[in-house]
């Protein structure tokens, strides 16, 4: 047998996260995908170990009721589909002896198995470079509140925003064809500036979010996340992208966030369908280069700032003042009177949108 340990860090945040940030991706609204866009690295650091090793299965501990399952197993397939794939706790024997949290817990602490889960922490954590998760146990009740002071001990990664320092703090990033490449004029690795941000975001209580989402699976579950520096590095490159990005371009792009999200959460992401989204996503991003400011305080992220050497923005053009520039308002009217053509068309012929008759409408 062999054991190896596997730095992953930098190719996790240059291959998966950063890729995934370019899309501005986030599931249901809320979501930043930590755990899910860890699963393919995980997959592919697994099938690579068993080519070298010479092995004709691989094996993941991930529940039966989960979602990693599938991520793992999809990554799998894609990557090695002559491996066989072993998934313990979709044995009826596993599941037998070790039913639930609780006799997990007590196996590993009667083996000497050193694990945070305790039967004073009675929830399940997961932790990487993007973020940390908590599920299951306590947590179930999706109307339990982690954040009194008696259950508050659970956050790793961020401070309490009320516990927050009362003072605000600046940032800036630096983008570069859509990825951070310098904080506060610092240049970093990919590596380098998520552990960077989440240190700063984590002090100022950025990045808690409490949600109950729709697993691939077909069940819903509750989730509370900390991503404190993903959550930085979202707003900010949405900003920069609001300041560089042709607009048919970003509302192309955004109508697509939804799917792209989808796939990295039910697992998709060794997937042609993928692939070509990611490529239509980095393409948008050549002009995606410039500074963001942003203010940190007290669990909140303000965009105070963004300046770029590709900007679209034109004072002059978009200036309510009485400057001359490419804009003529007389061009206003024949613009509204070309939209509005069809509205016409239907109110004379059709009739138009019906109004309500309980309007109550009085003349003075």
């Amino acid at each position: 047998s062999a054991h190896y340990t596997v730095d992953l860090v930098e190719e996790f945040a240059r291959d998966f996260i950063f890729p995934m940030m370019r899309a501005n991706a986030i599931y249901e609204g809320q979501y930043l995908l930590g755990t899910s866009i860890a699963r393919p690295l995980i997959a592919k650091a697994h099938v690579e170990i068993a080519e070298r090793e010479g092995a004709d299965a691989v094996a993941h501990g991930a529940t039966g009721k989960g979602n990693d399952q599938v991520r793992f197993e999809l990554g799998y397939a894609a990557l090695a589909p002559n491996l066989e794939i072993i998934s313990p706790w979709r044995m009826a024997a596993f599941r037998k002896a070790f039913p639930g949290r609780t006799e997990m817990i007590n196996y590993c602490r009667e083996h000497n198995i050193d694990v945070e889960a305790s039967a004073s922490k009675p929830y399940s954590m997961d932790r990487n470079l993007l973020h940390i998760s908590y599920e299951a146990g306590i947590l179930e009740d999706p109307w339990f509140d982690p954040t009194t002071p008696d259950n508050k001990a659970m956050y790793k990664l961020t401070v309490d925003p009320e516990d927050a320092p009362d003072e605000a703090q600046y940032i800036e990033l630096d983008f570069e064809r859509g990825d951070c490449v310098a904080v506060d004029g610092v240049a970093m690795n990919p590596a380098a500036v998520m552990k960077h941000l989440n240190a700063v975001a984590g002090k100022h209580g950025v990045g808690r979010v409490d949600i109950v989402e729709n697993r691939f699976v077909g069940m819903k579950s509750r989730g509370v996340y900390e991503t404190p520096g993903g959550t930085i590095l979202l707003q900010a490159h949405r900003n920069m992208e609001s300041l560089t990005m042709d607009r048919e371009l970003a509302h192309l792009r955004d109508s697509l966030i939804p799917r792209y999200a989808e796939m990295i959460y039910n697992g998709f992401w060794y997937t042609p369908e993928r692939e070509a989204l990611q490529a239509l996503i980095d393409d948008s991003q050549k002009t995606v280069t410039g500074t963001v400011r942003l203010k940190l305080y007290k669990g909140n992220v303000t965009t105070v700032g963004r300046k770029s050497p590709l900007s679209l923005y034109d004072e002059n053009i978009a200036s309510m003042e009485g400057v001359d520039s490419d804009y003529n308002p007389d061009d206003a009217s024949g613009f509204i009177r070309l939209n509005a053509l069809r509205l016409r068309r239907r109110a004379i012929a059709q009739g138009g949108p019906e109004i309500a008759s309980e309007s109550k409408l009085q003349k003075d």
